[in-house]
């Protein structure tokens, strides 16, 4: 096996992970089924990793990060209305649900997971903290583009925009509507610069 470093090893470990628990479900995903997919020995594993618990909160903030950088680079345009880009924006966080939804689903199956499993519980608030503080990042980013004065405090609007979204992406990966997200999508738009601009 050709070493590389740490870090790289870390992420190949975390791609793995991701891969296999999105097939296979969180708990029935083993350290050592993660190295099986990973190609390496457990020890590497445990080199790279403490416990299958750090492995999840790095595996949470590579799927969240993955998404939220797509994001972050759609809405940049300063040119655009407010709505547009806010429009433009969830449209860049969907297509990602529609191409992956096997790793959306597997943000739940981690929720989840965290949820019942004892010591596991930080896991499940970590995730949904990281999923505010993206959008408080996302409607931060947007409002100071075009010197907007949020009406509401921008932590507000986004612990709004983290749960619609939440929402809207579970009732999809459910019933797998694209007509009605899309719909939805355009509400949550029109919702968001509402709360934004009043």
């Amino acid at each position: 096996m050709a070493r590389m470093p740490s870090a790289e090893r870390r992420r190949q470990l975390v791609e793995a992970a991701i891969r296999a628990m999105t097939r296979d479900g969180v708990a029935r995903t083993t350290t050592r089924s993660i190295s099986a997919e990973a190609g390496v020995s457990l020890s590497v594993f445990h080199y790279c990793f403490d416990s299958k618990q750090t492995l999840l909160e790095a595996a949470i903030e590579t799927i969240i990060g993955d998404y939220v950088a797509r994001v972050m680079q759609a809405a940049v345009e300063p040119k655009a209305t407010l709505r547009d880009t806010v429009r433009v924006a969830l449209q860049s966080y969907w297509d990602d649900v529609v191409a992956h939804p096997g790793e959306h689903m597997l943000t739940y199956d981690l929720t989840q997971y965290a949820l019942r499993e004892p010591g596991f519980e930080h896991l499940a608030r970590a995730q949904y903290r990281q999923y505010v503080a993206s959008a408080t990042a996302l409607i931060g980013q947007v409002c100071a583009a075009r010197g907007i004065e949020p009406r509401l405090p921008v932590e507000v609007i986004a612990q709004s925009l983290a749960a619609i979204i939440d929402g809207l992406t579970l009732q999809f990966l459910v019933l797998g509507d694209e007509q009605a997200a899309a719909s939805q999508l355009d509400i949550t738009a029109d919702q968001m610069v509402s709360l934004i601009e009043g």
